[in-house]
């Protein structure tokens, strides 16, 4: 048999079984398909239009509808070298405060679960701090923003203890990047804790009621058992830590202040960005935030499948 021979009966074979295929597809099947690439299109329209918003020039934006491709002369790149100059410094703040916080409210909050789950507790004494921590989730950020002020500027005077660091030639606004990171750590320490625990609720009690029997400490069993069993997880926990802390501007406005710090972090610059007298500029703007956005991205795709293990189990 020929090379065009085979081809035909490939062809033949391929169309034979797509209509298989749409013979055995029920009209509900044709329904929902139809219902989920309706609803991607419309999730995915607004990631459109900003992404073609961002390659636009300034005559473009005017004369094209926002989702509109840019036309051969309206597209230019220029924009998204000035989104990353501007937002490379605040860039690197961001992750001074954002990776340490996360990790270390990620830690924490798994070992203050498994405290609170795994060694028997008296109920008397077990509820009401769980209680306490779950109450601890619905404090909203602007309740506490006076005291934080105060707790900051008024109480610690964090900046004095570091006058050390200031020595070596860092910028003294660097106080905001720690106070950051450990206003982060407490304000995620009962999320944390409640998804850790919630987990290891599900977790066998076998191999850790073995353990016990042959004598290892409550130390020993998180250490070897507890902990290399939580990186599904871990993956949820630090993903959704490094989401919230990345895009929290309301802290960063409060510890920080003004984008012109040294310690500005990218959220900070990123509000003021593209904004001038003249107007606003929308190509800026958009560049300036999906280069933001790309940390978050990176994490999302580096723990995806760790993630979606620990979400479903």
């Amino acid at each position: 048999m020929s090379d065009a021979e085979i081809r035909r009966a490939d062809a033949t074979t391929r169309v034979a079984r797509l209509r298989r295929t749409v013979q055995q597809t029920s009209p509900g099947e044709v329904v929902l398909y139809a219902v989920l690439v309706v609803m991607a299109g419309f999730y995915l329209v607004p990631i459109e239009s900003g992404l073609v918003t961002s390659i636009k020039t300034n005559t473009a934006i005017i004369g094209t509808a926002p989702y509109a491709p840019p036309g051969a002369n309206g597209v230019t790149l220029e924009k998204w070298g000035t989104a990353i100059d501007a937002l490379l410094r605040g860039m690197g703040n961001s992750l001074l405060y954002a990776v340490p916080a996360t990790v270390i409210s990620a830690v924490l909050g798994s070992v203050t679960a498994y405290g609170l789950t795994m060694p028997t507790w008296k109920r008397a004494y077990k509820a009401p701090l769980i209680a306490l921590i779950v109450a601890g989730i619905f404090i909203p950020y602007q309740a506490v923003l006076v005291p934080l002020t105060q707790f900051w500027s008024q109480w610690v005077g964090i900046a004095q203890h570091l006058s050390f660091v200031w020595a070596l030639g860092v910028p003294d606004d660097y106080a905001g990047i720690v106070e950051l990171v450990i206003t982060h750590v407490a304000y995620g320490l009962p999320i944390c804790t409640l998804l850790f625990r919630t987990y290891y609720k599900t977790m066998s009690t076998e191999m850790i009621e073995s353990a016990r029997l042959d004598g290892a400490s409550l130390r020993r069993v998180y250490r070897r058992i507890v902990l290399p069993l939580s990186g599904p997880m871990f993956a949820v926990v630090l993903i959704y830590q490094f989401t919230q802390i990345w895009n929290d501007l309301l802290f960063t406005l409060v510890l920080v202040s003004t984008e012109s710090s040294p310690a500005a972090p990218v959220v900070l610059i990123l509000a003021g960005l593209g904004s001038s007298l003249e107007g606003q500029d929308f190509a800026l703007r958009m560049a300036g935030a999906f280069f933001a956005a790309l940390p978050t991205l990176a994490v999302y795709i580096f723990f995806g499948e760790e993630f979606a293990e620990g979400v479903s189990a």
